[in-house]
């Protein structure tokens, strides 16, 4: 018997078999009803029986293997099925489990179902290939949908956040203008940097949230001056790092169209990055330098060497420098950076030799 015919033979039986295993995912399968267990299982296996009854050459079938063959149909039914399993509570190896047991129970039932005669080996083979494919579909339809629903979450926290970080933020200003004694002043002082550092970690977190989402970073134009917006930005950097040491340093024209809002986030993040990873008695320098197509901005700070192989690394996500130091942060700050300076048709680059490490950072006076 071939298998398409053993299929939808016994399908009754199958789906059964289905629903049966599907019942033991606890605890998302607990207070599912008998539809929803089965849900999407008939057209998969329907979608199976049509894709090994078509004719298929050894060419169209080598192609299917590497996935350059047009998506099958239960491909697309497996794919509606991860999104309602993700939202019933299932996990990603609880998924992965129903195809694996649908598999193996399709298989023996039919085999034995042909005895005496040996099984078509044929449809073994593409009876696997078509499972691997509802598969494969599932998981990366579970996956996007899990990571949709955590940057979701992550951009509402990260939003939300912001109102009581700026009254925090507020009154520890409050509390360092009083005259109420030394205590009082270094906590106040204590609350500010922390609460800097805070900021600087949710809007990277939205950010972040963005350009996984595929909105990417928001970038308003208007024409500034990026020798005063550095000049503003490093003000505020120096009442969140009282004991930081910052130079500035501004060359030539640096007036042009970009935004001024996210180039003071660049600074903000390669400043902080200069200050936990720098010799903490030596000066952060910043220079701000105006070009003919761009101006340039040079973050440095001295310290030990770092090797071009772990400097690339720094500008993706979720990498943080130094095994042994746990600055505040996700490692998300240069990654932003890159993202920022990107928007703007710009590019940002990083060299480190014996003693000095400098991030620069290039945005063009016009971007089309």
């Amino acid at each position: 018997m071939r298998l398409a015919d053993f299929i939808l033979r016994d399908m009754e039986c199958i789906l059964a078999k289905w629903e049966a295993f599907a019942m033991t995912r606890l605890p998302a399968a607990a207070s599912m009803n008998s539809l929803e267990l089965s849900d999407h299982a008939r057209e998969i296996l329907e979608a199976v029986v049509k894709d090994l009854s078509t004719p298929q050459s050894r060419e169209e079938q080598a192609a299917k293997s590497i996935g350059l063959a047009p998506v099958p149909l239960e491909a697309i039914a497996a794919q509606t099925h991860a999104v309602l399993r993700q939202k019933s509570g299932f996990d990603i190896k609880q998924l992965a489990s129903e195809y694996r047991a649908l598999r193996a129970s399709v298989l023996s039932m039919w085999m034995d179902a042909c005895l005496p005669a040996p099984p078509n080996l044929d449809d073994v083979i593409r009876f696997n290939e078509a499972i691997d494919q509802a598969l494969a579909e599932s998981i990366g339809h579970f996956s996007a949908h899990v990571d949709q629903a955590r940057n979701l979450l992550l951009g509402m926290l990260s939003h939300d956040m912001r109102t009581p970080l700026q009254t925090v933020q507020l009154t520890a200003r409050y509390l360092g203008a009083l005259d109420a004694g030394s205590h009082i002043s270094a906590a106040a002082a204590r609350l500010i940097q922390s609460g800097a550092d805070l900021r600087t970690l949710l809007d990277d977190l939205v950010d972040f949230g963005r350009t996984n989402l595929g909105l990417g970073i928001n970038i308003v134009r208007t024409h500034v001056d990026l020798g005063t917006t550095c000049a503003q930005e490093l003000a505020q950097l120096r009442v969140a790092y009282p004991d930081g040491v910052f130079q500035l340093d501004v060359v030539g024209d640096c007036e042009g169209s970009w935004d001024g809002r996210r180039v003071r986030q660049v600074l903000r993040n390669l400043v902080t990055n200069a200050i936990h990873y720098g010799v903490s008695d030596a000066p952060v320098r910043v220079a701000v330098i105006g070009e003919a197509a761009e101006v340039c901005i040079e973050v440095s700070n001295s310290g030990p060497a770092i090797d071009s192989e772990t400097l690339d690394q720094f500008f993706a996500p979720l990498v943080r420098g130094g095994i042994d130091e746990h600055p505040p942060g996700l490692g998300l700050g240069l990654y932003i950076v890159r993202e920022i300076a990107k928007g703007h048709g710009g590019t940002v680059d990083a060299r480190s030799d014996d003693g000095e490490t400098v991030f620069t950072v290039r945005l063009p006076r016009s971007h089309r």
